[in-house]
């Protein structure tokens, strides 16, 4: 891809995966869930799903007969996601770049996370560094439609190719195409991204202010 690092405008990450490592918290989380039903704990193919799936979808996907389904989010409502903040460890550089790009641009979230996102953003004290915080909520359709980046684009009046977007998934990934936004792949190279990066520092190489 020709670079466009100059052209950026916004910069937008996932959460899952990219802002922070979320192994811990949701492998605890969903063995909750499985566990409280009797059920074994989550399997390696499971556990991809839900890392890339809203927290309905994961649940129906576990819990894929409707009285076990209706019977896990009643428990999920009930205990909530809270308890499993503390298992959440940010990436390293994050903080440093948003401090970086704070006011050189718009910084915003997509995620297919949904009431969860803004706590999160709390309980680590970075709300402040964001712009713009797009949840599966706040749209009609989660990734991998692109309607969480169309709306990043929409609130910022900006083109496509004017934001990157940094995921880790192939619901990343198809949603970055089919808005027309470059994807920065992390840590995945089995995703076909407009760029690869292992760490978020090297998305300073990216973008040139």
């Amino acid at each position: 891809m020709q670079d466009s690092g100059n052209k950026i405008k916004v910069l937008t990450f996932d959460c899952d995966g990219v802002m922070f490592d979320t192994e811990k918290a949701n492998k605890a989380y969903y063995n909750h869930l499985l566990n409280y039903f009797g059920r074994p704990s989550i399997t390696p193919d499971q556990f991809v799903y839900v890392q890339m799936h809203t927290v309905d979808e994961s649940i129906a996907h576990l819990f894929p007969d409707r009285q076990s389904f209706e019977a896990a989010q009643s428990l999920r409502k009930q205990t909530g996601y809270d308890p499993y903040l503390k298992y959440m460890e940010i990436e390293p550089d994050l903080i440093s770049l948003l401090e970086k790009y704070t006011g050189r641009l718009n910084i915003a979230v997509a995620t297919n996370r949904t009431d969860t996102m803004n706590k999160v953003l709390a309980v680590h004290d970075i709300e402040k560094y964001f712009d713009l915080v797009v949840t599966a909520l706040d749209v009609p359709r989660p990734k991998p439609h692109p309607d969480p980046l169309l709306r990043v684009l929409e609130y910022f009046h900006v083109a496509p190719d004017e934001m990157l977007y940094v995921g880790d998934s192939e619901l990343d990934d198809l949603a970055a195409k089919a808005a027309g936004v470059p994807l920065v792949a992390y840590d995945n190279v089995s995703l076909a991204g407009d760029y690869h990066i292992t760490s978020l520092k090297e998305l300073e190489k990216i973008i040139t202010i």
